[in-house]
């Protein structure tokens, strides 16, 4: 047992530890904002990667509570110490898998790498054994690194642009005050392109899907989905015409190929969501400050990752009819991608400097937002008082003492 009163350790917007109560509130709002089930039929079996963060902890907790499914979530989260918080993942898994116990839904987790042959062989077995042929797979996994399971080789993403350097404005933090900075990041060599293609491309979705195959446990209408994302041509030389839209258009490449080799008895399709403030998009130059206009301007238009996760789940089970554009892509960024807000934002971005930023962005919701991801500046959440910090793994012995 490690109860002890925590302080955030962060400077600016990043945060190196995490708040057990404020992650436990996070999830408890996600939950509420998901709508309650209809009638009591049994859900889908559903397996998720990457469920304890962004989009995919928003389908984990939509796909419990609205559409009661079952089965597995697997997610890579560092666990407690007597020295550190865990990773803030651990925290929302744990709330999680609590919820799920509450609601009557079967769903069970894996902490480990979702890359490797091993996490693999645990899941189909844990399947095979608890629920049978999958109907959902949701697959949402933005890693910094992979080890290839069939050569040991490690890839290690790189955020950089294709063909040119990259300038732009940033947002940055300097004692706390929101500022506008300048980012020069030089163009990406082919070594970095073809990793950032090995980690956040469809190389290991493909593995996924052969595994559950060759087992067996691809029910009749299956249905898998990876997230993606296009955004705007604001943030298109270091996202989408980037290394990591190489690795985009990879997954896109993917979902084609599945949809060949399921040869009808199921569907894949890449999920273009909209822009959202999450472990892995504040990782991304110039984001910060694009998200942080965007909201501003967007005012009641914006959608957060479970608005857009109830309407995928919608199409998902076939409450909704597919949104799929020309490149058979289902879209949930409709409302980012609306002409006049896109034209507003970038009219905005052509002006601000540091003297305007205020009246132009969000910095503080954002900075807000960040915090919240990992448990600090949640609403109600007493942070002067002592928490219990080796919290569980779901399905693991207490560690109480």
């Amino acid at each position: 047992m490690s109860l002890r009163e925590i302080k955030p350790g962060n400077h600016g917007y990043l945060y190196v530890n995490s708040h057990p109560t404020g992650c436990r509130a996070v999830v408890d709002r996600m939950w509420q904002q998901a709508p309650e089930p209809a009638g009591d039929r049994p859900g889908p079996v559903a397996l998720v990667i990457g469920s304890s963060a962004g989009y995919g902890l928003a389908a984990t907790l939509v796909g419990l509570r609205a559409h009661r499914m079952r089965g597995l979530g697997i997610a890579f989260e560092s666990a407690p110490t007597e020295r550190r918080t865990a990773g803030a993942g651990w925290y929302r898994t744990a709330r999680t898998a609590e919820l799920a116990a509450e609601a009557g839904s079967d769903f069970t987790f894996i902490n480990g790498d979702a890359f490797s042959d091993s996490v693999k062989e645990e899941a189909l077995d844990r399947l095979a054994a608890g629920f049978g042929k999958v109907d959902v797979l949701v697959y949402s996994i933005a890693a910094p690194r992979r080890k290839d399971p069939l050569t040991g080789e490690i890839h290690r993403s790189a955020i950089r642009p294709l063909g040119t350097d990259y300038r732009a404005k940033t947002l940055v933090f300097k004692e706390g005050v929101p500022q506008i900075g300048e980012l020069h990041l030089p163009v990406a060599d082919e070594a970095e392109r073809e990793a950032t293609v090995q980690v956040l491309g469809g190389a290991d979705w493909q593995l996924w899907i052969d595994a559950l195959e060759s087992r067996g446990l691809l029910a009749d209408g299956f249905r898998t989905v990876a997230l993606s994302y296009v955004g705007s041509d604001i943030t298109s030389p270091i996202y989408r015409a980037g290394t990591i839209g190489a690795a985009k258009q990879d997954l896109e490449d993917t979902a084609r190929a599945i949809n060949t080799r399921l040869k009808g008895t199921g569907d894949a399709y890449t999920v273009v969501a909209g822009a959202a403030v999450t472990q892995a998009s504040t990782a991304i130059p110039s984001i910060a400050l694009y998200i942080s206009m965007l909201h501003r301007i967007a005012g009641d238009a914006w959608q957060g990752t479970s608005d857009q996760a109830v309407a995928l789940w919608d199409q998902l089970v076939g409450n909704a009819e597919l949104e799929l554009d020309d490149e058979g892509r289902i879209r949930l960024d409709g409302w980012e991608m609306d002409a006049d807000l896109q034209a507003a934002v970038r009219t905005a971005w052509d002006r601000i400097d540091t003297d305007t930023l205020a009246a132009s962005a969000d910095t503080e919701w954002f900075r807000e937002q960040v915090g919240q991801i990992y448990g600090w500046d949640v609403p109600g959440v007493d942070y002067e008082a002592a928490v219990e910090t080796t919290v569980p793994w779901p399905g693991s012995p207490s560690t109480d003492a």
